[in-house]
């Protein structure tokens, strides 16, 4: 049995300095409240409990010139003795907030392998661009990914099975900077239009592991899903949808997104808890998913959602519960597999 998660860590680039060293101070560290200590140490308290083989994390420590995603990874690994302690990433971006995997190299060995051309408009590299007509006018736009998924070639060690990772940071929907009514709404509409093409990329992508055969995982923080916002009516469907796959396609599933999908009223599974200042309560929402092949769903496999609230084993544990509260926005999704 192996673990794999996904788990969105707010700003964890704050977490280090230029030499990948944690600050473990009393400085405040980007969460509302929480200082750079009580956040390290939380964020901590969850992998360490999590206990996964592999984790893609979003939102991983900033790769720039002067910083080192996999060194700030691999120290916080070692300072809380982790499995999963040898870390890797794919196409750096300009957001510090890198996708990355950290994994324990006993388990798996794992490399960047991305799939693609460099240009054009069916199949280009996640690094690219994609070219796909967004406003109905015949004329094509360019997509780019402001994070560029990352694909892994993951090797276990012992059976020598190979599984596919695509590990997804979409672009967010939410229409910052826009001031007035109709502005808030174009900029909204024109950001859906993008994560929309952007879903659409990665679903030829998983068309073609699937027409390979390739056992694959998507997993990672979309920002959307079915039933999130209005503006899906006005598309007819979410991004999530998309990359699981609609009418003949192939089916990727996660049993979060179809209870969603198939219950649209009564409880709801969520991933992520934010506070709306403004109205004084949490808003709760599905945003992170860990999606599967129909092979590897045909193994019986077991998900689960860390939330401090919603799972009785998190809720039962104070020190877990409260790590979770502290550690980030987002609770982490894991998958237990046979392989």
């Amino acid at each position: 049995m192996i673990r794999i998660a996904t788990y969105n860590v707010e700003w964890f680039n704050n977490l280090f300095d230029d030499e990948g060293r944690p600050l473990v101070d009393n400085e405040w560290s980007g969460r509302q409240d929480v200082t750079r200590r009580a956040q390290f140490k939380a964020v901590g308290v969850v992998f360490k409990v999590l206990d996964a083989d592999a984790i893609m994390v979003i939102e991983a420590p900033d790769q720039n010139r002067r910083r080192d995603t996999v060194r700030a990874l691999e120290t916080f690994a070692k300072v809380f003795g982790l499995r999963a302690n040898k870390a890797m990433i794919g196409f750096a971006n300009d957001t510090q907030q890198e996708i990355a995997l950290l994994y324990d190299p006993y388990v798996f060995s794992a490399r960047h392998d991305p799939r693609g051309d460099l240009g054009g408009s069916i199949g280009p590299r996640f690094d690219s661009t994609f070219q796909m007509d967004l406003d109905t006018d015949a004329a094509p736009e360019p997509i780019v990914f402001s994070k560029p998924p990352l694909e892994v070639d993951l090797t276990h060690r012992q059976t020598g099975k190979k599984l596919r990772l695509i590990g997804v940071h979409a672009k967010s929907k939410a229409p910052h900077g826009a001031r007035g009514r109709a502005e808030v709404m174009r900029v909204a509409i024109e950001n859906r239009r993008k994560q929309m093409a952007q879903c659409v990329w990665i679903r030829q992508r998983v068309d073609e592991h699937l027409a390979a055969g390739d056992p694959l995982i998507v997993l990672g923080d979309f920002n959307d899903g079915p039933g999130l916002d209005e503006y899906e009516k006005l598309f007819g469907r979410s991004g999530v949808e998309i990359v699981m796959g609609e009418n003949d396609d192939a089916q990727m599933f996660d049993p979060h997104a179809r209870m969603v999908l198939t219950q649209r009223s009564g409880a709801r599974p969520a991933s992520s808890r934010f506070y709306i200042a403004k109205e004084k309560r949490y808003l709760q929402a599905l945003l992170d998913y860990v999606m599967v092949s129909p092979d590897l769903a045909a193994t019986s496999p077991s998900w689960r959602i860390w939330h401090p609230f919603d799972d009785p084993d998190c809720y039962g544990s104070q020190e877990l519960c409260e790590a979770l509260l502290t550690a980030s926005d987002h609770f982490p999704v894991s998958i237990d597999l046979e392989i």
